[in-house]
Formats: C-alpha cells, structure tokens, sequence
C-alpha cells in the first residue's frame, strides 16, 4: 500500500513556490477507522454529560452460573458524568483528551477521558460559558462565586444552507461604440 501524498502550495515571494509534501504515517491510516466522526464542538468552559460504558463484575456464585448470567456475573451499564471540561489535550487525534471537572458535596471531582475511547457511548454539551484561557486550571483553588464562569448564548451548531443569489450582468454589445 503506498502512502497517500499532499502537496502543499505556500507562496513566499512572488517568483517562488515552495512545495510541502507530506505523507500520511501507518500510524494515521491504522487510526483513522477508530476516531469518532460525529462529535460535538468540545471547548473549555463547556458543561458536558459524559455517557461512558461501564462494566460491573461480581463474584461468581452458584446462583448466577445456574441462571445463565455467564462464567463471572457480570454487567454492563452507562454511567453519566457531568462537569466543566478545564483542559483539552493532545490535539485531535486518536489520542485526545479532555479532563472533565466537577464538585460533588465540597470535593473536586476530575477525570479525564479519552475522546475517541469506544467505552464512551456519547458526549452531550449542556451549556457553553465565556473563558479567556485554554486551560481553566485556576478553577481548582476557586470557591464559591468565583468559580463561576460568565454564560454564553449556546445553540447547537446546524447544518446552515448557504444563500445564493443569481447576478445579471448586462454587457454591452459590440455594436454600441466599441
């Protein structure tokens, strides 16, 4: 399989091209099956629902293995995590991932996740606020009202339909003076 080639165009002056070619790594083409095409527009200082996948093991027991439940017991279920997003990281690759925050009765909560993981079943964005920084770290040692952030009108990016307007142009013909 021969790697797939892009030719960049940059003009530096205007007598010279300068050409870029950079070809795609095994490492790209092996991912690119694996990277979830269908995600929202995640940014810090988005509140997100988190829906991840998560398995439950028990303990074997006579009960279970005479019901059919499998050799170990065990479940699946979707568990939902809803905080701030305070840091995306590592680009868009199969690599990314954004580190999620919340407080739960007094105590900072953070977990990162891994974007493209297909333990998570989908990412919903609930609100969107205003920040300044990529990284929202200072909201660590903040409490109370100054941990809050300043909302932003939010609607779900659609599909827009461009607008086209049909121009005519009347051209004079070559009998009118020319």
């Amino acid at each position: 399989m021969r790697p797939r080639v892009q030719i960049l165009h940059r003009p530096l002056n205007s007598h010279k091209i300068r050409i870029t070619i950079r070809m795609t790594t095994k490492l790209e083409t092996f991912s690119k099956p694996f990277l979830r095409e269908k995600l929202p527009d995640l940014r810090p200082g988005d509140t997100i629902r988190v829906y991840q996948k998560i398995k439950d093991y028990n303990s074997p027991t006579a009960s279970s293995r005479a019901k059919g439940a499998g050799p170990s017991g065990d479940k699946e279920r979707v568990q939902v995590f809803e905080g701030l997003i305070i840091a995306r990281k590592h680009g868009k690759g199969i690599n990314s991932t954004i580190t999620v925050r919340k407080t739960i009765s007094g105590v900072g909560v953070e977990r990162v996740f891994p974007i493209h993981s297909p333990l998570i079943e989908k990412i919903e964005v609930v609100k969107r606020e205003k920040v300044r920084r990529a990284k929202l770290y200072y909201l660590r040692e903040t409490r109370g009202k100054k941990a809050r952030l300043k909302r932003k009108e939010f609607t779900e990016p659609a599909a827009e339909e461009v607008k086209t307007e049909e121009v005519k142009i009347d051209y004079p013909s070559d009998s009118e003076g020319r």
